[in-house]
């Protein structure tokens, strides 16, 4: 009798490992695995408002969704551009119009948990026109986005040297704005900069003789990795049938150690999710060896794909090539 109750202790106590031992395993199997990191990368990156322009010109979307946009996709910094909105560029008490820009930007940065990082400055005039009163006007007109900028938050405005064919006169009336510039913005914290953008600003070697001849520490320049055309007026190398390029690689070199800001420019990608016209190995690495860890702003120009998938294609590459570094 004792024997047989020994039996039904064992046997009961197997069952219940047994069980135990099943509902373990189920329960391990269906145990979800935890998403990979995101990957640590030695710049932040921001998304270029120019990405979107086609979106937002056709009317699909409003440029104040810019910062709901941006957080979607996983950015953490917003380069606006002020030609995408035209309550702004249209108003004719245009400082009343840029009070309200700055408040509404503020509020959806702040919602969305973005920061705002610049403000590319396009249609203000020319600062390197010969003619006098124009770049005066164009300095006065830049002035207000400065004071925009610095409302904002923001750390910068990317400026374009146009106005001017003669090299040598294009040199000193591009020196005289950026220092009268760079003067104003600089009790703000705000640093002046000027990207390569068509032209004599895309030649580097060019550009840095005037930056460097600017004897304030926050003018400098925004690099963009693919606006290295100096017989276009905005630059581009797209379609790479560029007629008088400038070595992007060597561009972004000379330029970078006055950089306060970086444009990841693309157009194409191929199967392995590489750009096709630009080495994004070889760009980030000479971004990295130069010591840059500020924000990379991601700004896709390309046809084929959509904007949010040309957007989401620039990120992971950026993402990518970073791992390798």
């Amino acid at each position: 009798m004792k024997t047989n109750f020994i039996t039904q202790i064992i046997t009961i106590t197997l069952s219940l490992t047994l069980l135990s031992d099943t509902l373990s395993c189920k329960s391990s199997t269906n145990k979800k695995t935890p998403a990979d990191p995101a990957p640590e990368l030695f710049f932040d990156l921001s998304l270029a408002q120019w990405s979107l322009h086609k979106t937002i010109r056709s009317g699909t979307m409003s440029p104040y969704d810019f910062a709901k946009v941006a957080s979607e996709f996983g950015f953490k910094g917003l380069e606006y551009v002020n030609g995408l909105y035209p309550d702004v560029m249209n108003s004719e008490n245009k400082t009343t119009a840029l009070q309200a820009f700055v408040e509404k930007n503020k509020a959806l940065a702040k919602q969305y948990n973005v920061k705002n990082v610049l403000i590319m400055i396009d249609r203000e005039g020319d600062l390197s026109s010969s003619e006098e009163q124009e770049r005066m006007t164009a300095i006065e007109n830049h002035k207000l986005w400065i004071d925009a900028a610095h409302q904002m938050g923001c750390t910068a405005v990317r400026l374009n040297l146009h106005g001017e064919k003669e090299e040598a006169k294009w040199i000193k009336n591009s020196i005289e704005s950026l220092s009268a510039l760079s003067e104003y913005a600089a009790p703000f914290n705000i640093n002046v900069i000027v990207e390569n953008h068509g032209g004599k600003s895309s030649n580097a070697n060019l550009l840095m003789q005037v930056i460097n001849q600017v004897n304030f520490s926050n003018c400098g320049t925004l690099p963009d990795f693919g606006n290295f055309c100096m017989s276009e007026n905005w630059g581009s190398l797209k379609d790479n049938k560029c007629d008088d390029p400038y070595d992007p690689y060597l561009g972004v070199s000379e330029m970078l150690p006055k950089a306060f800001g970086m444009s990841a420019k693309s157009y194409e990608f191929n199967a392995n999710g590489d750009e096709t016209i630009l080495d994004y190995y070889k760009l980030l690495s000479i971004v990295k060896k130069g010591g840059y860890d500020g924000f990379i702003g991601v700004e896709y120009e390309g046809e084929v794909l959509s904007e949010k998938e040309g957007i989401l294609a620039t990120k992971r590459l950026l993402e990518k090539v970073a791992a390798t570094l």
